[in-house]
């Protein structure tokens, strides 16, 4: 019997490239969703596969308990595993392989873009010119500004590299710390997360979610900023407290807040972020370009097909769990 592979994410089905010809000459079922799922949608599927590519589908124990016993390789299309339950997964012996490495370039793009769209006032010029209007606002000059990073892995050392491009100053925080980069581009560490919320003109968070940095921006932490602050997040939408920054905004404590992720997604009609004119909300696209989505989904696909076969993946998140080949 044919290997049956669930594919869920979509930017993976909707983007030419090898990865679509590397998956379809293993000869396995492919069976393809349109992601990302809800943990209901995602139970309604699972359970007759032996592979799973998926992006961010809520995997939860509940999903990984019916999935199993059949279900052998979990392949992340990404690098965020916080919709997976990661303990689960270990338990049920079931290998989680992730793409590191495949698309921080694009996301520190983005990350200026959401910068740029905000201090140049972009969206209110295009609107009215596109309407019609010859309307002008006054912006802002990246130069000589000070941006803190908060997470400084692959993402949050381009963005560095990119803000020195730029003339602008940039410091880091991480609790783990690559000195020799840091000494190579000029990037001074910050000694505590209050250091980096005080000195910076603009914030940009590049951590992963856990529970320490859920609602890492909210009330309390966004007092101690620098007033008139903007804050970029192309990480996840839960590291942001929602309802704290959008009081922020409305007040002006916060001058703009620039985001790829939001706390919903999609959001819902009423989402208190989406119809701020001091917020640029794009629809988690910050690592969707055809380079990267290419990259990423040849990671992904190779990574299920080395574990299938019982061979070394590129990456695996739980290296405790055997590789156990099965085709």
């Amino acid at each position: 019997m044919k290997p049956r592979i669930l594919l869920t994410t979509t930017s993976f089905q909707d983007t030419p490239g090898v990865h679509h010809d590397a998956l379809a000459d293993t000869g396995w079922e492919i069976v393809t969703a349109r992601g990302p799922l809800s943990e209901a949608d995602t139970l309604a599927l699972v359970g007759e596969f032996d592979g799973f590519i998926c992006g961010d589908d809520a995997i939860t124990r509940a999903v990984l308990e019916k999935a199993r016993p059949r279900l052998k390789v979990l392949s992340k299309y990404g690098i965020g595993v916080d919709k997976i339950d990661v303990k689960a997964c270990s338990e049920f012996g079931i290998p989680l392989l992730f793409t590191p490495g495949v698309n921080h370039t694009t996301v520190a793009e983005h990350t200026f873009l959401l910068l740029l769209a905000l201090e140049k006032n972009f969206l209110f010029h295009a609107d009215s010119t596109r309407s019609g209007g010859w309307k002008r606002q006054t912006g802002h000059e990246l130069l000589g500004k000070t941006i803190g990073i908060v997470g400084m892995g692959r993402i949050g050392k381009e963005v560095a590299i990119r803000a020195k491009a730029f003339g602008m100053k940039p410091i880091g925080y991480d609790v783990s710390w690559n000195e020799a980069f840091a000494k190579e581009h000029g990037i001074p560490r910050a000694a505590s997360i209050d250091d980096v919320f005080r000195e910076a003109d603009y914030l940009s968070l590049h951590t992963n979610l856990t529970p320490e940095t859920r609602d890492l921006v909210r009330a309390d932490s966004i007092a101690r900023m620098k007033p008139g602050v903007i804050i970029l997040n192309c990480a996840r939408g839960e590291i942001v407290n929602t309802a704290d920054i959008a009081a922020a905004l409305q007040s002006g404590r916060v001058r703009g807040y620039g985001t790829d992720v939001l706390d919903e997604e999609p959001p819902r009609p009423d989402h208190p972020l989406t119809k701020l004119p001091n917020c640029v909300v794009t629809p988690h696209i910050g690592s969707r370009t055809h380079e990267s989505v290419q990259r990423q989904a040849l990671a992904a696909v190779t990574n299920l097909i080395n574990a299938m076969r019982g061979e070394k993946p590129l990456a695996q998140v739980n290296p405790e769990v055997p590789i156990t080949k099965v085709v």
